[in-house]
C-alpha cells in the first residue's frame, strides 16, 4: 500500500519532468502520473510471484534429478521442505495474485527465467537454507521466517534483479525499495489459516485523488508560488535554487492553503525528509528556513484555514 510520503515522491518527478520538458500538456504528464503509480502493484505482484515461481524451479530440478542413470538416495528421496512450504503455498493459491498477473499480462518468469534460477542458486547456497532444511520443525511459523529471511537478504538486495527491474520499468528505480518494505509487512501478517490477499495499491480514495489535487495545485499555482518564494529570499539569486527545492517548497505551499486536513508541521517534515533523499545536504535547512517563513506570515494574514486533524 502506497503511503502518502512515496505519493508525494512520485508527484514531485512529475512536476520536475514537465517543468524540464516546458510542457503545457498537463493532462499528458497526469496519465503518466497515475500510470506509474499503478504500475507499482505489477512490480508487487511480480516479486511476490517470484517465490512462486522458485518453488516450482526448485520441484522441476528434483524430478529430473529423480530420473539421471546413477540417482543417489537423496534423488530419489529427496527434501521437499521447500517445495512444501505452507508460506509459499498461501501465496500460490491466492486467486486475487494469480488473477492480476493474468490480467496484466505478468508472464515475466517465463519469458525471463534465469533471474528464477539466479535467486534459487542463492537460496540454495545460503546458510539460512541450509539450516531451514536440516530443522527437524515443521511449522507455519517456521516456514514464514524463512520466506522473510530469503526476502530481507537475497531477494531484495540482488542487484541483478534489481537492474532487470529498472531495465523492464525505469520509473521503478525509486519504486524499489518502498515496494520492498510494503512486501515485507505482508509477509511478515500471512497466517496460516487466513488466505493470502493481493493488497491494495491506496489506502482509501481519497489517497488516490490527493495524487491529481497535489500534482495539479503545484503546476497551476507555481508561478504565484515563485513570488512568494523569491520575496522570502531575496539574498538569494534564483538560479542558485536547486530545481528540487523550489518544487518542494511549492509542494508544501500547496499542502499549506489548499489541503486542510494535512496539519502544516507534517507538510514542513514531509519536504524536509524528502530533500534529504533527493536534494543536497543542505537542502533541508533552507527548505525549513523559507517554510518558516512563509507559514509566519501566512498564519499572520489567516491564509491557512485547517480543521479536523490539519489543527493538529
Amino acid at each position: 500500500m502506497i503511503n502518502r510520503r512515496h505519493i508525494r515522491v512520485k508527484v514531485m518527478q512529475s512536476v520536475y519532468a514537465l517543468f524540464q520538458s516546458k510542457s503545457d500538456n498537463l493532462t499528458k504528464e497526469e496519465k503518466f502520473l497515475m500510470r506509474s503509480i499503478e504500475e507499482m502493484s505489477d512490480l508487487h505482484a511480480l516479486l511476490l510471484s517470484l517465490f512462486v515461481e522458485v518453488r516450482e524451479m526448485a520441484e522441476a530440478k528434483i524430478e529430473v534429478s529423480k530420473k539421471k542413470h546413477l540417482a543417489s538416495s537423496e534423488d530419489k528421496k529427496p527434501n521437499k521442505k521447500l517445495i512444501n512450504n505452507r508460506a509459499i503455498q498461501a501465496i500460490s493459491e491466492s486467486l486475487s495474485l494469480a488473477n492480476y498477473l493474468e490480467d496484466r499480462k505478468l508472464n515475466n518468469w517465463k519469458s525471463d527465467s534465469e533471474f528464477v534460477r539466479v535467486i534459487l542458486n542463492a537460496i540454495q547456497e545460503s546458510d539460512s537454507y541450509k539450516a531451514y532444511m536440516n530443522s527437524e520443525k515443521t511449522s507455519f511459523n517456521e516456514d514464514k521466517s524463512f520466506v522473510i529471511d530469503v526476502f530481507k537478504n537475497i531477494i531484495a538486495p540482488n542487484e541483478k534483479l534489481a537492474d532487470y527491474f529498472e531495465g523492464f520499468n525505469i520509473t521503478w528505480v525509486d519504486d524499489i525499495p518502498f515496494v520492498n518494505t510494503w512486501i515485507l509487512k505482508e509477509l511478515n501478517s500471512l497466517k496460516e489459516v487466513k488466505p493470502y490477499r493481493l493488497g491494495k495499491l491506496y489506502k482509501d480514495d481519497e489517497d488516490k485523488k490527493f495524487v491529481i489535487d497535489l500534482f495539479r495545485k503545484v503546476v497551476l499555482k507555481h508561478q504565484e508560488f515563485d513570488e512568494i518564494v523569491n520575496d522570502k529570499t531575496p539574498n538569494w539569486d534564483a538560479e542558485r535554487i536547486s530545481d528540487i527545492d523550489l518544487i518542494l517548497i511549492k509542494m508544501a505551499l500547496s499542502e499549506f492553503v489548499y489541503f486542510p486536513s494535512i496539519p502544516t508541521r507534517v507538510s514542513i517534515n514531509e519536504y524536509i525528509e524528502i530533500s534529504k533523499d533527493y536534494s543536497s545536504q543542505k537542502s533541508s535547512f533552507f527548505i525549513n528556513g523559507v517554510l518558516d517563513k512563509i507559514l509566519k506570515e501566512y498564519n499572520t494574514e489567516k491564509k491557512i484555514n485547517k480543521i479536523g486533524r490539519g489543527l493538529m
